[in-house]
């Protein structure tokens, strides 16, 4: 048994001493690493070392949660004294309590979740990343002239997790990033963008010039942007955008919005909500990616789950509070903040990829948006509707012809995943949730 987790047991046994029916109890501790760069100076580094332990207490089927960034032996016995009296004093709830036991984690495989390189890696080499990237970006074209700078963070932790139903489990995590927004500016005005590269190992990161330079040829290409009249035209999400929609879907899938009836995916299990070729899973047990954990926020064991299998809604996802409202076992999904309770998020999800290059799908449209950028979050998961503001370069018989911004795409979601007309097989992953280029059939573009 390490340390921390003596401390993890420790406050769970100081819980029940005080009339606690279960107990669990997460600690979090990390170190991370910031630097910012802009025009070649730095201008912002930052260091720190966080550690908080969470504890939630249960009195039967009342509960509650409180968290301390204090591991002294008092503050552990304020910690456990003060939950339990909020724990007493809460309503009582069918749903509450700790997970089923068989459905915690049993022995931790090994995930791949961790490299220490950023510990020894000099604060020099650190911000010379940024500087590269941000360098590349800058001389790639005369017309970027400025920068809203580069960005070079990294993160290295460890969870630790324990409950009164015997759970103890621990594992370490790191993750890598970097980031460069250059300012392009011609005769009709300026315009920004952005490229980035995250990863768990250092080694595994794109090149800071590379980074760089994608960055300036997203930026330039949105320059002489125009706007384009009100119409209804088939949209090309590219992998950036379709990932959007993918966490959109993956939200009114959560078990919290199905039991509240606040979802358009209320009552449709083994129903067919998108087309055909439409499969998206969740799995968090992908060595090596970034939302792999081997096990979720309550100590149950991550896994793989189907949520939509070839347009047939298969699975929601689920932790256990949300499982038991709805007479379901947990999916393994639960997240929480130090302090909080728990709640729903996805792992590593993803549509699978198809067939189509993404080129092939661009010239299958007459006319109609390249979708780069959206604003906003004007998404009613209730009714399904969809509005965002958007960015993107309008497609004319099938070329990339010109950057068009100031504009709104608007649809429903349910009528938007069964006008998929096509998935494309660039499938890449730049995050916890990962799409190939898509096609919608059709969708309104309001404009001027």
């Amino acid at each position: 048994m390490t340390v921390r987790t003596g401390v993890v047991q420790e406050i769970i046994e100081r819980a029940k001493g005080r009339g606690g029916s279960a107990a669990e109890a997460t600690l979090v501790e990390g170190d991370s690493f910031q630097v910012q760069v802009r025009l070649g100076e730095v201008d912002v580094v930052k260091s720190a070392r966080e550690q908080r332990l969470g504890l939630r207490v249960f009195f039967g089927r009342r509960a509650a949660t409180a968290a301390t960034s204090d591991l002294s032996a008092a503050s552990l016995d304020k910690l456990a004294e003060d939950t339990c009296a909020l724990a007493r004093a809460a309503a009582e709830d069918p749903a509450a309590g700790l997970p089923d036991p068989d459905a915690l984690a049993g022995n931790l495989a090994d995930l791949d979740l961790y490299d220490g390189e950023g510990e020894a890696m000099p604060p020099e080499d650190r911000i010379a990343l940024a500087r590269r990237a941000e360098e590349a970006a800058l001389r790639a074209d005369p017309r970027i002239r400025n920068s809203e700078g580069a960005e070079f963070a990294t993160t290295l932790g460890r969870v630790v997790c324990a409950n009164s139903h015997g759970f103890a489990g621990e594992y370490r995590g790191s993750l890598y990033s970097l980031s460069v927004t250059p300012v392009a500016q011609d005769d009709g005005g300026m315009q920004r963008d952005s490229w980035y590269t995250v990863n768990r190992r250092f080694r595994r990161l794109e090149d800071a010039a590379a980074v760089g330079r994608r960055a300036a040829q997203r930026t330039l290409r949105r320059l002489g942007a125009r706007k384009v009249p009100t119409q209804q035209v088939p949209v090309v999400f590219d992998p950036e955008m379709a990932a959007g929609l993918i966490r959109t879907l993956a939200s009114a899938a959560s078990g919290y919005g199905i039991y509240k009836n606040a979802s358009f995916l209320v009552g449709k299990l083994g129903e067919k909500i998108a087309m055909e070729g439409f499969t998206v899973t969740d799995d968090g047990t992908i060595p090596g990616a970034l939302g792999s954990k081997p096990f979720d926020g309550e100590g149950v064991a991550t896994r793989r789950t189907v949520v939509v299998e070839a347009g047939v809604l298969r699975s929601y996802l689920l932790d256990t509070y949300s499982g038991r409202k709805l007479s379901m076992r947990t999916t393994g999904n639960a997240t929480r903040g130090i302090g909080d309770a728990p709640s729903v998020a996805p792992t590593n999800l993803w549509l699978e990829p198809g067939t189509t290059a993404p080129e092939d799908i661009i010239r299958s449209v007459r006319s109609g948006l390249y979708l780069t950028e959206m604003l906003g979050s004007g998404v009613n998961l209730v009714a399904g509707d969809y509005s965002r503001g958007a960015t993107g370069i309008w497609i004319e018989n099938g070329q990339l012809a010109y950057p068009v911004e100031e504009i709104t795409v608007a649809g429903n979601l349910k009528d938007m995943l069964v006008a998929v007309e096509a998935i494309g097989s660039d499938l890449e992953w730049r995050g916890r949730i990962a799409a190939p280029t898509i096609l919608i059939g059709r969708m309104t573009v309001a404009g001027t």
